[in-house]
């Protein structure tokens, strides 16, 4: 396998230390591998290194369970084994544990067993009751960060004498938490870049010259510089809910992110790359999608509070080219792969650098293998220097010193330290709440980039004449990156507004509902009996007192003007408040 160049520099690297590791005592021991560097076909060969006679393979979900399915299966014409000549057939015989279409004679035929932990999940689960204790000798948990839960410690203690190798982009969990046992192999991203297994990346912090905001505790308004933005970011979490969730920086994030995006697009000839943003909650999703939308952007969303068909629509989207915007809150995290994902515009909070560098994550997949010069394998980060966006190195204690240069090269902020390991998820301010404050305006938006330009004799020339000229570095610095807002149009403006509101109104049944604990696909409420559920019934509701505010008829949603958006907004709650009272108190 050394000699065998389809098999990455980090998988033979990793199958080296697993294959020290099988002579040591130690039971458990992790590899740390990034994105896009072979994590899958790592897991295939492990099992020879150990010369296993039968491998449990366990996903943290159903989805990265499929895909490590495929590595091992002949019928797959790039299985592992095929596609990097490892070995020829006769391969190992694989099946997967999936509800009852698997019983124990296929797994006793079996060579490898491959499954996501929920099927294992429960003290009188079928499979851990029926399988002896020493029925698997290797078990290999992918994400293995995840592996540190109740569900995976009872796995591995039903199979105490199995040998476990956890594998992870990260060894860190999103709540703080290490990965199980000792990491014996970690590949830095900062090489990964370099053989152009990754995208290089570089980072984009929106740094406002000033910016002014109200307390809403004593409704003072204050005007503060950059640096007090960075500062209140640490220290005031008020200030820090107000800065992701604020019109002014939303704004500032999205127009900042569709100039990277289009020069990405532009220098790669690839109108096909694509902006990522992660928002707060489903709300903020529907804002942000909103303020894409008005620039002319096709933006839509995937949330966990939407249904499989709606979220399934979106994404045949995105496969599809039809976006340039997928905005989302931690549901396209581990096993999602979209190459063509090019900038990660940062809405949210992120409580530790790790959920972070998941993120990241999803725009680090090259487009072109092993081409690290190519500008289609390109990345930008976008985010705001006032949100608490920042680095805890304690996460990256187990990380090589060169992943944490160029960590500390992407992200050169000061450290900020936050109590919580997960990311927070938070409400957009609502107005009139007592402990936080409103963001009235920036000035200046500055874009700064990391890393800078590199050296260039033309440039360099082009400095020393503006010199001579009598300019400042920070004068030409402020000329060049001042961000450019990018325009919208009336037109695009009450479109994006008018998408908005149904996007706000499902929202709003979907409070309702779980105030009252109703479900979504009952017939509670189709007191009518025309087979409508209690959601078709709730929204119904809202849409008609809404066209009723506006004097509009049903299906005349297309004919609104910005007015009559408007005027519903701002009497939303009523809207609620009719509709509600003409479905429970009729």
């Amino acid at each position: 396998m050394d000699r065998n160049t389809l098999v990455r520099e980090p998988q033979r690297e990793a199958f080296a230390a697993i294959d020290r590791f099988v002579n040591e005592g130690d039971r458990e021991a992790g590899v740390v591998l990034p994105v896009g560097c072979g994590k899958s076909g790592t897991i295939a060969i492990s099992p020879f290194a150990f010369k296993s006679n039968r491998t449990l393979v366990v996903a943290p979900n159903l989805n990265i369970a499929r895909q490590l399915l495929k590595e091992f299966d002949p019928a797959n014409v790039d299985m592992f084994y095929q596609k990097a000549k490892v070995i020829g057939a006769p391969y190992p015989e694989p099946v997967e544990i999936r509800g009852k279409t698997t019983n124990r004679g296929d797994l006793d035929v079996s060579d490898v067993v491959v499954t996501n932990i929920q099927q294992l999940q429960g003290d009188e689960n079928r499979w851990l009751q029926d399988l002896p204790d020493d029925y698997f000798d290797l078990i290999l948990f992918d994400e293995g960060h995840h592996n540190v839960a109740a569900s995976w410690d009872l796995l591995k203690a039903k199979f105490p004498a199995a040998r476990i190798v956890n594998f992870s982009a990260t060894p860190m969990r999103s709540d703080g938490q290490l990965m199980a046992g000792k990491i014996i192999y970690s590949y830095p991203v900062a090489r990964a870049i370099r053989a152009g297994y990754v995208k290089r990346l570089k980072a984009v912090v929106l740094n406002p010259k000033t910016l002014r905001y109200v307390r809403r505790e004593d409704g003072q308004e204050i005007e503060v510089s950059l640096d007090e933005v960075r500062r209140l970011g640490e220290d005031d979490s008020g200030f820090r809910r107000s800065i992701v969730s604020s019109e002014a920086t939303m704004t500032t994030i999205v127009d900042a992110s569709i100039r990277e995006l289009d020069r990405l697009r532009k220098e790669a000839g690839d109108n096909n790359l694509k902006i990522i943003a992660s928002a707060l909650n489903f709300v903020h999703c529907g804002e942000i999608v909103k303020a894409y939308r008005a620039r002319g952007r096709r933006a839509d969303y995937v949330h966990s509070l939407e249904d499989g068909k709606a979220n399934d629509k979106v994404m045949k989207k995105l496969e599809n080219n039809e976006l340039d915007v997928i905005v989302q809150v931690r549901k396209l995290g581990e096993g999602f792969d979209h190459p063509r994902l090019a900038v990660a515009a940062v809405f949210s909070i992120f409580a530790n650098l790790s959920p972070f560098v998941q993120f990241v994550g999803r725009i680090m997949r090259v487009v072109m293998q092993n081409a690290p010069d190519n500008p289609v394998n390109r990345g930008v980060v976008v985010f705001h220097a006032g949100a608490n966006v920042a680095r805890r190195w304690s996460d990256f204690q187990s990380y090589t010193g060169a992943d944490q240069e160029f960590f500390d090269a992407l992200l050169p902020m000061e450290e900020l330290d936050f109590s919580r390991g997960d990311e927070i998820e938070i409400d957009p301010v609502v107005p009139g709440s007592g402990d936080s404050v409103q963001v009235r305006s920036q000035t200046e938006v500055q874009l700064e980039e990391i890393p800078l330009i590199e050296d260039d004799a033309e440039a360099q020339e082009m400095i020393r004449k503006l010199r001579e000229r009598g300019y400042t570095g920070e004068v030409v610095a402020r000329a060049m990156n001042q961000l450019d807002a990018v325009p919208v149009t009336k037109v695009r403006q009450r479109q994006a507004h008018r998408a908005a509101l149904d996007i706000r109104i499902k929202t709003e049944v979907g409070r309702i509902f779980a105030v009252r604990k109703i479900n979504h696909q009952g017939y509670d409420l189709d007191r009518r009996r025309l087979n409508k559920t209690n959601f078709v019934v709730m929204k119904g509701a809202i849409d008609d007192q809404a066209n009723k505010l506006v004097g509009r008829k049903s299906g005349e949603r297309g004919e609104f003007t910005q007015g009559e958006l408007d005027r519903i907004e701002a009497d939303f709650a009523g809207i609620v408040e009719r509709a509600t009272k003409a479905v429970f108190d009729a």
